[in-house]
């Protein structure tokens, strides 16, 4: 996220925003110079989500594992931001260039058009004052693009398109092109925003059965692959070709497929058809660069991006809800990995990009985005949980039985609607049926299991609450899906991990990864699945819980030969589990840390351009830590309201959590519940009826302050936090100590919004 500019809506709640463009287009080329000096930059579309008016973008770089250039020399990659002059005439040229330098003739290349049925119709349903130049229409879309389409004029070419598609040849593969016959004398785009190679009227073109529609089909994944062949830069431009350009035969389909060269903006951007395989894909980017070094024309590259490849490494950049989203490649070793991991942070800080976010109240989160850790081979054949499919179910089943794993590296919205649920969050028979699962990949087993039935046996239990095989804490979306081959690339995605505010902790996460797969690897973990019920909640949202849990997994670890320590994680506790404040009284300590509370989606609602779904963040929760208790004398109150204080094992050391509702949102499960804050808490001499001592949490600033901005850095977060915490305000007078609450679903939780009268 952006370091300068906390308030901004592209960096809190919308994907899109001119800042986040500029920013995310400087960290692509740091991140280009930095690990692929010889990558192709390539800008392309990506997701379409309901609710948005037009697709995100996505910036890709891609270059080859051989070390071999896929774009040899940076200066003919435009810079997308920049405006170089170029328009149709400099297009037109380079359209016919390309076409020479695949050896086909310069009279296939194409003239696209604006349709101008379509505008001359916007047009006249302008009001009669306003001129579609400079129209006063609200969508601020629909209005630049009228704009853009008549200041060009309807009669102006918008792109040159070529119909290319690599095929066999008389002499081997070629590049082959074809007419395209169409009902109207020119080709007319169907009318949007994407580019001319995304708008092609390809439903117009002549009907073919379906049987001799040619198709481009991708290599599945699995398939045996040979080095990348070496393509070099020409030094001389081809000369037309004397013979009419090779064409497919009848009985092998037109061509369908087309590469497009449109000027916008001031830019060349050259639009790429969809390829078979990485091989044509390369012979694709050399001949475009080719052309650009002839012409000393910089150039857009946008359109299809190559097929998966493991010969080929990629670098995405992409928008998304607040933040911008990073996909780095892969690391086959811990040094690979750490400088992978330490030069993003690097570039993202040269880049006036930060990993770290604050809230009003001064509560120090991640951005909101994900660190997910995906874990795979160098080919999708190599991958281990394809080889020893027990390995997943040793992840599964270790994250199930130690609930630590699933809540110290999450964000701040878990439980059954977060975007990675834990199973035994999403139905109440998702334990019983994962232990039917897990038999079939035991050691009971006879016989390798074929890695489809690896996808079919756990897809359907590794789900959310919908169905949903993505939002999952174990995504096995790209393990092997017999679905499509973009889905059997042998990737396992562990999605509860959120984007840590620094390098280190970051790298620890993935050093604990790394362990428990060579763990696992060694000794699958046969362990039975732990049904924790309501206590799953009660207990590992608190963080005394989750330290001693994850402490146990530390000492695991280093009994089975791999020397952890804990203090390796103090920043990830002290980080997820902030220290709100401390009081002593009588030789006894009263301890506030904040503590977990899983946030719920709402039901659906009527809302712009559809439905929309609430996410009820009102509820929080707290940890109340006493110690020194004398608990056959003194108690501890909250609100008036006695605490469930759970012995930890350590004489006069108790333990448990508060929930309450912090504030009154609009939208909440149960509105007319009231807030609860301020929170007072008593140590209660019961003996002498008062209250000897205690203090006070504020989830607003006891003043009435209410900052308009966010903190700028974690100093001035913390002193928002501290100052919702006061060193006193006991209840003052006689004080009678309420009997405890006994709630058997939620033992160690005190629910503020439950009636102290209300029985289970």
């Amino acid at each position: 996220v952006s370091i300068d500019d906390m308030e901004g809506e592209e960096w809190n709640t919308a994907a899109l925003g001119s800042a986040k463009l500029g920013l995310a287009t400087e960290l692509l080329h740091r991140l280009r110079d930095k690990f692929a000096p010889g990558g192709m930059l390539h800008f392309g579309q990506g997701k379409w989500y309901p609710g948005e008016s037009l697709p995100r973008w996505a910036f890709s770089c891609y270059w080859r594992t051989d070390g071999a250039p896929l774009w040899h020399d940076p200066q003919w990659a435009a810079d997308p931001l920049r405006s170089y002059g170029f328009g149709l005439a400099e297009a037109r040229r380079f359209a016919e260039a390309i076409a020479q330098r695949f050896a086909i003739d310069p009279k296939f290349v194409i003239t696209a058009y604006e349709d101008p049925m379509a505008y001359v119709l916007k047009k006249r349903q302008l009001p009669a004052n306003v001129d579609p130049l400079d129209s006063k229409l609200e969508n601020p879309e629909d209005r630049e693009r009228l704009r853009r389409v008549f200041e060009r004029g309807l009669g102006e070419p918008a792109g040159f398109v070529l119909p290319v598609q690599r095929a066999p040849g008389k002499s081997g593969p070629e590049w082959q092109t074809g007419l395209w016959t169409l009902r109207s004398r020119h080709l007319f785009l169907l009318p949007g925003d994407s580019p001319v190679g995304l708008r092609l009227p390809l439903q117009s073109l002549v009907w073919e059965p379906a049987d001799q529609v040619r198709q481009v089909w991708s290599i599945d994944p699995m398939a045996p692959t040979e080095p990348l062949p070496v393509t070099v830069i020409q030094k001389r431009m081809q000369a037309p070709p004397s013979s009419p350009a090779p064409e497919f035969p009848p009985e092998g389909g037109l061509v369908r497929t087309a590469l497009v060269v449109e000027p916008r903006d001031g830019r060349i951007c050259v639009f790429l058809p969809p390829v078979t395989s990485a091989e044509d894909y390369c012979k694709l980017i050399t001949a475009i660069e080719d052309t650009a070094e002839k012409l000393k024309m910089p150039v857009i590259v946008e359109g299809y991006t190559p097929p998966f490849d493991s010969r080929l490494r990629e670098i995405k950049v992409t928008p998304d809800p607040g933040v911008i989203e990073v996909n780095v490649q892969p690391a086959s070793s811990w040094r690979e990995l750490h400088e992978n991991t330490t030069t993003l942070y690097e570039q993202a800080r040269l880049s006036r990009l930060g990993t770290e976010k604050f809230m009003i109240d001064g509560r120090h989160t991640g951005t909101g985005g994900g660190n997910h850790i995906v874990l795979g081979g160098a080919k999708p054949s190599d991958s281990p949980f394809l080889r020893r499919p027990d390995l997943l179910r040793s992840f599964v089943g270790y994250w199930l039985n130690n609930p630590a794993l699933s809540y110290l590296f999450s964000g701040v919205f878990v439980g059954p609607t977060s975007q990675a649920p834990r199973v035994d969050e999403t139905r109440a028979d998702a334990v019983y049926e994962l232990e039917l699962a897990f038999s079939l990949v035991g050691k009971a087993r006879s016989g390798p299991l074929p890695p489809w039935l690896v996808d079919r046996i756990f897809r359907n239990l590794l789900v959310d609450v919908t169905g949903n095989t993505h939002r999952s804490e174990f995504c096995i979306d790209k393990l092997y899906s017999p679905d499509s081959a973009t889905g059997r690339l042998g990737l396992l995605e562990m999605r509860a991990f959120e984007m840590p505010p620094n390098v280190r902790m970051s790298l620890a996460q993935q050093l604990l990864v790394r362990a428990l797969v060579a763990r696992f690897w060694r000794e699958p973990y046969e362990g039975k699945p732990i049904r924790w019920g309501t206590r799953l909640h009660d207990l590992f949202l608190l963080p005394y819980f989750m330290e001693r849990n994850f402490a146990e997994v530390i000492a695991e670890l280093n009994r089975a030969g791999y020397p952890f320590e804990s203090e390796w994680f103090a920043p990830h506790r002290e980080f997820r589990f902030p220290f709100y404040g401390r009081v002593c009284y009588e030789g006894m300590e009263l301890e506030l840390r904040q503590a977990i509370e899983p946030w719920y989606v709402l039901g659906e609602e009527p809302g712009a351009g559809g439905t929309a779904r609430y996410v009820d963040s009102s509820v929080e929760r707290l940890q109340v830590r006493v110690r020194g208790l004398v608990s056959e004398r003194y108690a501890v109150t909250c609100n008036g309201r006695r605490l469930p204080l759970h012995p930890t094992g350590t004489h006069g050391d108790f333990v448990c959590g508060v929930r309450y509702r912090a504030w009154q949102p609009p939208r909440c499960l149960h509105p007319t519940i009231p807030v609860h804050a301020p929170l007072v808490f008593d140590v209660v001499d019961m003996a002498a009826g008062r209250s000897i001592g205690g203090c006070a949490y504020h989830v607003a600033h006891p003043g009435g302050l209410s900052p308009e901005t966010f903190p700028v850095n974690s100093n001035e977060a913390e002193s928002r936090r501290v100052a919702r915490f006061f060193a006193f305000g006991h209840t003052p007078g006689p004080v009678v100590v309420p009997p405890a609450e006994v709630n058997p679903e939620f033992p160690v939780t005190l629910d503020l919004r439950r009636p102290s009268g209300l029985k289970a």
